[in-house]
């Protein structure tokens, strides 16, 4: 029997922020709206101003609503992650297939990204559709959702119910077509994905809020000595010109020690095509040199920075007045026959910008690089302590204040992975988006989620390297497959590399460097040293290098590329440059490996973990990039690392079965455990 299931729930704005779950304590469930096939909609009332739910009525209609789930054998919904939370909070029990239309349809769209919400859907497809803006207005004039009028929400219900089950059936037909039919063993992945992510959702992840704290002040007092420590960074850099380093303009001036003359005319001047030699001939034409300056007391206002103006009879006004001359600061900036700043110099047009010179993260990354080979060593203290500083600013709004803000009352962050944000599927996070987390064991947020229990512990089932075996595999290099399969250090290599032509790197510092040419990266841009590997790399594997100019004869000749599992994503402006490089082609070689290895292969093992728990106390919690992570009941810590390790030798069998192939590169989860999730040892074998 298929059943349409939506649901209508007050949303508590807390912090700036909506939170529209079941967590929240001031939120209700409003109304559940259910169609079965072939039956006209149904609404069951849980929470409104304009009706008596007496306790009577409302069990006949768990009653009720409990026997369709238990008939159910599809449940449909539009973003039906929301729904099944919200149902199982109320008490429901639903364990059975589910069809989201919100991500079949996002499946079908291959990354040409379009509005996925019903309404938007509905208006493409040209289907049915009750218009939502009078229930819009009344939201915007803050009408909570339970005040709405009674027939006006349960008309708007029916109208969704209906909507979504007009939309399935249309998807259904077209998951038919011989074109999306290939489609369908990523369909049902997904679905089921959906369900394991709406768990891990209700589980929740335990936060200790006295560590959070502790992370907040460690990160506050780091940012307050890089900022002070930045500025007599400045002062020795700039002189007695006071700068901000948060304006992109300032810090511009600091970097590369000019500045436009004219702010409007360098914007219109700077042609996105023009050549380095013609980039360089603008910056000397149009861009005035910064020098340090000295500070002198203004005479003026003898340092004052105000005056008092003189009435008739010679006495002095009330009010002071502003200096004029020097804008009320009570200082002359002079300039001295000294150029300020770090002297760089931008190299191509790509780094202009309307305040002068683009000063974004990667490029500061870059200028730290070349500074490092120069051995430049105040410039790289300088610009290492700047993207430090913005880390932290990072760190504290987006992760400390981010979980605060989403912590429930319960105690918890209801961690909330979807699979429709990006373009190839992999896990986006969101409220807070943990997949942003630095890569790595260090970072110190990860020490404030710990087990629920009481003795319990965090583990954590890393796949290691699994998108470079996965390019192993797509491509069958032969190389790659042996460096895997022997336990080849391709970090460490990818150092010696670099280090070798002059560069001195850690083997931490070249992991960005070793597999960024399966992404399309190459030495453009790069300094002489890095530029050496990643030709280093270009010859060393060549296979993946053939294999990428399969995929380029492929996306030109069908317009789209197939990954092993089905899953395909369409390129329909692609074409051939005259270079005999193809447009787009970073996300050619891109797509294939990180949607096989972190959209299919990682949600596989991720529905295997799910279901070997289900008998078991200990739960999943949480999911980022390639890793999968566990709370642990302190009576259950044997088996699950048990459990982990039988996967481990049946990663190979798992896969093959599920996406009938012959994956012949060596899979590996590595596990740690611990009392949080940063503090963690290997798990013992």
């Amino acid at each position: 029997m298929k059943v349409v299931l939506d649901v209508e729930n007050t949303v508590t704005k807390r912090d700036g922020k909506l939170h529209l779950d079941p967590y929240e304590s001031t939120n209700s469930l409003v109304m559940i709206g259910i169609q079965v096939e072939g039956e006209e909609p149904k609404h069951y009332t849980f929470d409104h101003i304009e009706y008596d739910c007496k306790y009577e009525y409302r069990k006949k209609d768990c009653d009720e609503i409990q026997a369709i789930l238990d008939k159910t054998t599809l449940l449909i919904g539009h973003n039906i992650n929301h729904d099944l939370l919200w149902i199982w909070e109320t008490g429901f029990k639903y364990d059975g297939p589910v069809w989201d239309t919100m991500l079949a349809e996002y499946l079908l769209q291959r990354a040409q990204k379009q509005p996925l919400s019903l309404e938007a859907v509905a208006e493409r497809r040209d289907l049915p559709f009750k218009k939502q803006d009078t229930l819009k207005n009344y939201m915007k004039q803050g009408m909570s959702i339970d005040a709405i009028p009674y027939e006006e929400l349960k008309e708007y219900l029916y109208a969704d119910l209906q909507t979504t089950f007009s939309l399935y059936y249309e998807q259904n037909l077209d998951y038919r077509d011989d074109v999306n039919r290939i489609l369908m063993p990523v369909v049902d992945l997904t679905m089921e994905t959906c369900v394991v992510l709406a768990r891990i959702y209700q589980n929740g992840f335990t936060v200790n809020t006295e560590a959070l704290e502790e992370v907040r002040t460690q990160f506050e007092q780091e940012r307050a000595q890089l900022q002070n420590e930045l500025q007599l960074f400045v002062r020795q850099l700039m002189g007695d010109t006071p700068i901000n380093l948060n304006s992109p303009e300032q810090l511009s001036w600091v970097v590369y020690s000019r500045k436009p003359k004219n702010k409007t005319q360098w914007a219109m001047d700077a042609d996105p095509y023009m050549s380095q030699e013609q980039f360089k001939r603008l910056i000397t034409s149009s861009t005035t040199p910064v020098r340090k300056t000295k500070a002198e007391q203004c005479k003026d206002c003898k340092g004052n920075g105000t005056y008092y103006k003189k009435k008739k009879n010679g006495d002095n006004f009330k009010n002071a007045s502003k200096c004029s001359v020097c804008n009320g600061t009570g200082y002359i900036l002079k300039p001295i026959n000294e150029l300020a700043g770090l002297k760089f110099t931008a190299p191509s047009v790509k780094w202009h910008s309307a305040n002068g010179f683009s000063t974004s993260k990667s490029n500061l990354e870059y200028l730290e690089r070349i500074a490092k080979s120069k051995q430049m060593d105040e410039a790289v203290n300088f610009l290492s302590k700047i993207r430090r500083l913005s880390a932290l600013d990072t760190y504290l709004s987006s992760f400390v204040d981010g979980i605060k803000t989403y912590l429930k009352p319960d105690g918890k962050l209801h961690v909330r992975l979807t699979q429709h944000m990006t373009a190839t599927g992999r896990f986006s996070g969101r409220d807070p988006n943990m997949q942003n987390m630095p890569r790595g064991g260090t970072f110190p947020v990860k020490k404030v989620f710990v087990s629920r229990w009481n003795d319990g512990k965090i583990m954590e089932a890393d796949f290691a390297q699994l998108e470079f075996r996965v390019a192993g595999f797509l491509s069958q290099d032969e190389v790659a497959i042996k460096e895997v399969t022997e336990g080849f250090d391709v970090h460490s290599y990818t150092a010696e590399v670099i280090s070798q032509a002059g560069q001195t790197i850690s083997r931490q510092e070249a992991k960005a460097h070793t597999f960024a040419p399966l992404y399309g990266a190459t030495g453009f841009g790069r300094t002489s040293a890095e530029a050496k590997y990643y030709e280093q790399f270009t010859n060393k594997y060549r296979g993946i290098g053939r294999w990428h100019e399969r995929l380029a004869t492929e996306v030109l000749s069908h317009r789209k590329i197939t990954t092993p599992s089905g899953r395909q994503f369409a390129f329909p402006n692609v074409k051939r440059r005259k270079n005999g490089t193809i447009t787009d082609f970073t996300a050619v070689k891109n797509y294939p490996v990180q949607s096989f290895a972190t959209a299919d292969i990682v949600p596989a093992v991720l529905i295997e973990i799910f279901n070997r728990l289900s008998n078991m106390k200990s739960m999943l919690v949480n999911s980022v990039h390639d890793s999968v992570v566990i709370d642990v009941h302190p009576e259950e810590e044997a088996q699950v690392v048990s459990l982990i390790d039988d996967i481990n030798g049946e990663l190979k069998s798992l896969i093959d079965n599920k996406f009938k192939i012959n994956f012949n590169v060596p899979l590996l989860l590595e596990a740690k455990i611990g009392v949080n999730w940063l503090d963690q040892q290997e798990v013992s074998k």
